[in-house]
């Protein structure tokens, strides 16, 4: 018989389920009550589970974050001819029209600039996105504008943001250096933008399809032939492939 501090006789088996359960404490680290229900949350995982929990984010990330660079594709752009080549394992896959800066070339921060040298694609930016569909800071802003619209200049389509890979443009990705669309498709053929590379909608779209992260963008001043060999072959190829040997629109035959 068990006298309680109340005054009143009775068994463990009848006394208040929370002075049963403090029978049970056996210590700081284990905690067990009368039923299972009544078990508590621990607040603490152990030492064991923390690190692998720790583990397991660290893989994750580095799965999302290493992403396997496209080293199938390349793009290279004649600022002199105002072309864009597009090669997939060293085959020529399409040249499209462009515009680069009417400021001229370089890389130095301030200026508008476009960079020479060797790149590579650091972000794409527009999935999904309308032709037309215009960004700020790499934010669509739900507007649309169409071809040519007056007094429109805006950043739009798509966006493939640069990244240099040698000292002469070390400052591109600062710089915000794209290849992206524009409405002003008139100027497309001549320099034109501040230092990125605009390209008409439909054809930013069809490149953006085609390269992936960490695809090698090559920036020169001279003929797309000089760095490209097999654009010698415009003659025998000009039929399947937009750009070459200036048969496919007006603005790439006005670009020489």
């Amino acid at each position: 018989m068990i006298v309680n501090r109340e005054g009143r006789s009775g068994s463990p088996s009848t006394m208040p389920n929370q002075k049963r359960a403090a029978l049970h404490l056996r210590g700081e680290a284990a905690i067990t009550l009368a039923s299972p229900s009544e078990r508590p949350i621990h607040l603490f995982r152990s030492r064991s589970e923390s690190t692998i929990h720790l583990a397991v984010v660290g893989v994750i990330f580095l799965l999302t974050s290493c992403a396997t660079p496209d080293r199938d594709h390349r793009v290279v752009i004649s600022t002199s001819e105002q072309k864009l080549a597009l090669l997939e394992k060293d085959r020529l896959v399409a040249v499209y029209p462009v515009s680069t800066s009417k400021f001229g070339l370089g890389d130095a921060r301030g200026t508008c600039r476009t960079p020479l040298g060797e790149l590579e694609i650091a972000d794409k930016i527009g999935n999904g996105a309308l032709p037309g569909a215009v960004f700020k800071d790499r934010r669509r802003t739900g507007e649309i504008v169409a071809v040519d619209s007056p007094g429109r200049d805006p950043i739009v389509t798509r966006i493939l943001w640069l990244r240099g890979k040698e000292p002469q443009n070390a400052n591109a990705y600062a710089r915000t250096i794209y290849i992206h669309g524009t409405p002003e498709e008139r100027n497309i053929g001549r320099p034109a933008s501040y230092g990125c590379i605009r390209m008409r909608s439909n054809d930013i779209i069809n490149l953006y399809n085609n390269v992936g992260l960490g695809a090698e963008v090559t920036i020169v001043n001279e003929p797309l032939q000089a760095v490209v060999p097999i654009v010698h072959v415009a003659s025998q190829v000009a039929q399947a492939v937009p750009g070459i040997g200036g048969t496919s629109s007006p603005a790439a035959a006005g670009s020489h």
